[in-house]
């Protein structure tokens, strides 16, 4: 890996195009596929015929420090609007797998009980009610109207983005923490410098960082094309991650590869030799030396794959409306959107995408292929005879859930590999 010369402010992105690597500099790009222009994924559409925008959507890697990324800096505020709809805690499933952060943390790092934790892009501040099960002071930064939601649930919650100047404010106010997360969010800032800086502000001298983001190397193993969209800037290897951390001073000391979303990777950050880098860290490098080999075997079936999926899935689509059957999706995570938008699958192919009563998407409309969300209790009154599950990483929990409400019908997997149960 080289070590190429770029100013860490380089780390803040301005919207628009991106010409190098997001991380090292690299202007040397390979890029895998491109996945048409398409609207940001969580920008749910309250009428079928409201003006939508649309980006490129291309998806890259960096040969130098193994990097996935996308090309395409869209605005945040219009990504993290403040009538944002996603939730975390609504689904069992992954509350379960959002609390073994700070089983963890408190299992590995051994912080005192009246430590604080902050966890920036919080949400409905469901990871933080992990740690304040453990005596954890918790204080969370969510930018969307999400943030009221955990400030009524008794998470307190500060409603910004989160900067140097919000950071300065916090450590005024709250003092140092010992622990800062950043779950399903790190991937996704473009302001990275600022961020990492106000990280470094805002934690105590034997703090750790602890991320959680997307995992390259299960991204192309199961062909998850589907969790690649404009919120997810970049898609990170450990090898990208300790490059980034350099930058700053930080160095990863520990990792976990999780299932989390997929698979992900979760990474331990401290100040540069506060920690004993644990094996874990060497066997991991090893193993995606390994697989980003210099073939680039692994990303070129990776776009192989992807081209191949689409068609299948939209023949057995069209095999089941050519005879009149219905045809619905159970879940609208964000991920579904590049996933129908890449395929072109709309209002036609599919009749409508059933939800959990308590999802902030209900009753109204996907972007881009205009397909209505509605209450699930429709598609366990219709039984369609083909759903497809859109939240596929978490289909064991789901269909079992579903078969105990009722539901009989036929469920297509569509990744990594079709299946019909």
């Amino acid at each position: 890996m080289k070590n190429l010369s770029i100013n860490k402010n380089n780390h803040n992105l301005k919207s628009g195009h991106i010409k190098k690597c997001q991380i090292c500099g690299n202007k040397k790009l390979m890029k895998i596929i491109d996945l048409g222009n398409q609207p940001p994924c969580d920008s749910i559409l309250d009428k079928k015929n409201q003006r939508e925008f649309k980006y490129p959507l291309n998806f890259l890697f960096c040969k130098n420090c193994f990097l996935g990324q996308i090309d395409y800096v869209v605005p945040p505020k219009k990504l993290f609007f403040k009538k944002y709809p996603y939730r975390s805690g609504i689904t069992k499933t992954l509350v379960e797998k959002l609390y073994s952060t700070s089983e963890m943390a408190k299992k590995k790092l051994k912080f005192s009980s009246n430590s604080l934790c902050i966890d920036i892009g919080s949400n409905d501040g469901t990871l933080l009610k992990g740690f304040k099960r453990f005596n954890f002071k918790v204080l969370g930064i969510e930018p969307t109207n999400i943030a009221k939601i955990a400030n009524e649930d008794g998470i307190e919650t500060i409603q910004a983005f989160f900067d140097i100047l919000i950071a300065k404010k916090i450590r005024l106010s709250y003092g140092p923490a010992k622990v800062v997360t950043a779950t399903n969010v790190f991937a996704h800032v473009p302001n990275l410098c600022s961020l990492i800086e106000g990280i470094k502000i805002i934690i105590d001298q034997k703090g750790v960082f602890i991320s959680e983001s997307h995992y390259l190397v299960d991204l192309i193993k199961t062909v998850q094309y589907d969790s690649i969209y404009h919120e997810h800037l970049k898609y990170y290897s450990l090898h990208s991650l300790i490059q980034l951390f350099k930058y700053y001073d930080l160095e990863v000391f520990d990792v976990e590869l999780i299932k989390n979303y997929g698979g992900s990777i979760r990474v331990y950050t401290g100040n540069k030799g506060e920690y004993r880098i644990k094996k874990s860290v060497t066997d991991c490098l090893n193993q995606e030396k390994k697989f980003f080999d210099k073939s680039n075997q692994r990303l070129n079936d990776f776009r192989k794959n992807v081209v191949a999926n689409r068609k299948e899935i939209v023949n057995i689509i069209d095999r089941y409306k050519s005879k009149g059957k219905k045809v619905v999706g159970i879940g609208c995570p964000g991920r579904c959107s590049t996933f129908l938008n890449y395929c072109e699958i709309n209002s036609e192919k599919i009749d409508y995408i059933a939800e959990q009563k308590t999802s902030l998407k209900l009753n109204k409309f996907l972007p881009g292929m205009k397909i209505p969300i509605i209450d699930e209790k429709v598609m366990l009154n219709d039984q369609p005879e083909l759903t497809i599950i859109l939240s596929w990483h978490y289909h064991k929990e789901i269909i079992k859930i579903l078969r105990k409400k009722g539901l009989k019908s036929k469920v297509l997997i569509p990744l990594p590999k079709i299946k019909i149960i």
